[in-house]
């Protein structure tokens, strides 16, 4: 049978004094209402020997908070890839005082209704709702009850509800630059989507936006993306399909491929023809996925920056939580988290440039 749960009167008791008394004491107002230092004392020595926990959900109907937050995904906390966004999220929020609670719905629209639901009756302070991938979601309507944050989505129709995105555009900017860079003006392909920006996979927010940042960048330089080849899925097998449909025709300078898992299929395939990494082919990537490091050469990638936007998740919501206290509007602001470059191995000069220089 489990022990009884030690009460604030067992601590009173304890203590001589009365169970009003003990309260003040225990949530730090004694000295304010004069209470002596000798009573003071003798409740918390007493609440020490008992080992007495206060009830979490009373102090939180008296307070009006709880001091947790809920964190609802679709399969981030089973992902190797994205769970990062969970630590950041659990350590911003345990640097405040504040518990995680985390719900993971692998994408059941039914289950994601009861996860809120449950979130709501433990009465958290706020929500957020994440996904693993970067896309465009209908956002619940069970979610606005609290102040919430979307974490790595956008919303489908007009929503008061802010976001946090990793800065996919800017990342293609930087993904183009490294080739720019590294005197790459010709021969510059991509693997995974375009050329244009109706070839990317059907609802990837991140393709669209990467396209749009690689060819900006290429543009502003005077450069245009040589050709192309689309992946129905991001993953190797596809990648290295598609690069093998390439080099049947053309051997480029450099390929930009729109993951690591792409761009590990890209590697097999240069392989293949006997072309090596980056003497023959430069290649960059996205995603910072950890076979970019296990590829040798290792890949130079563009990272997700998962713990950051877990972080920013619960500042973000914060801001929301107090904006709720104040009686003002939710922003509905879009914060963008950068992407940082991770310059590795598989990148070299252009034998253009070199020749030039």
């Amino acid at each position: 049978m489990s022990p009884r749960r030690v009460t604030l009167a067992d601590v009173a008791k304890a203590a001589g004094v009365s169970r009003p008394t003990a309260s003040l004491v225990l949530s730090g107002r004694g000295r304010e209402l004069r209470i002596s230092q000798d009573v003071e004392q003798r409740v918390l020595r007493a609440a020490e020997e008992l080992q007495y926990r206060p009830n979490i959900v009373s102090v939180g109907l008296r307070t009006g908070t709880s001091r947790t937050i809920g964190f609802v995904s679709d399969t981030v906390a089973t992902s190797r890839l994205a769970g990062d966004m969970i630590k950041g999220a659990l350590e911003a929020a345990r640097e405040r005082g504040f518990m995680l609670f985390i719900g993971e719905t692998e994408g059941d629209a039914e289950l994601e209704r009861r996860l809120l639901q449950a979130m709501h009756d433990r009465q958290v302070d706020g929500l957020i709702l994440a996904s693993m991938f970067t896309r465009t979601i209908k956002v619940p309507k069970a979610i606005t009850a609290v102040p919430a944050v979307l974490l790595n989505a956008l919303p489908k129709q007009p929503t008061p509800l802010p976001a946090v995105l990793p800065d996919e555009v800017e990342a293609g900017r930087r993904a183009a630059r490294v080739l720019l860079d590294a005197g790459h003006r010709d021969g510059i392909y991509l693997i995974g989507a375009g050329p244009g920006l109706r070839n990317v996979p059907s609802e990837s927010l991140a393709a669209v936006e990467r396209l749009v940042g690689i060819r900006e960048a290429l543009g502003e330089a005077g450069v245009k993306v040589a050709g192309a080849r689309t992946c129905p899925d991001w993953q190797p097998e596809y990648g290295l399909a598609a690069t093998r449909d390439l080099l049947r025709t053309i051997q480029p300078r450099a390929l930009i491929c729109f993951n690591d898992r792409i761009a590990m299929g890209a590697y097999q395939a240069l392989d293949d023809f006997g072309l090596k990494v980056p003497a023959d082919v430069s290649v960059v990537s996205f995603d910072d996925h950890p076979i970019a490091s296990w590829v040798r050469p290792q890949l130079t990638t563009v990272a997700l920056p998962h713990y950051e936007l877990g972080r920013k998740a619960v500042d973000v919501l914060f801001t929301e939580i107090e904006r709720d206290r104040a009686d003002t509007e939710q922003s509905g602001q879009v914060h963008r988290v950068p992407m940082p470059v991770r310059n590795r191995e598989s990148v070299a000069p252009s034998p253009t440039a070199e020749n030039s220089g």
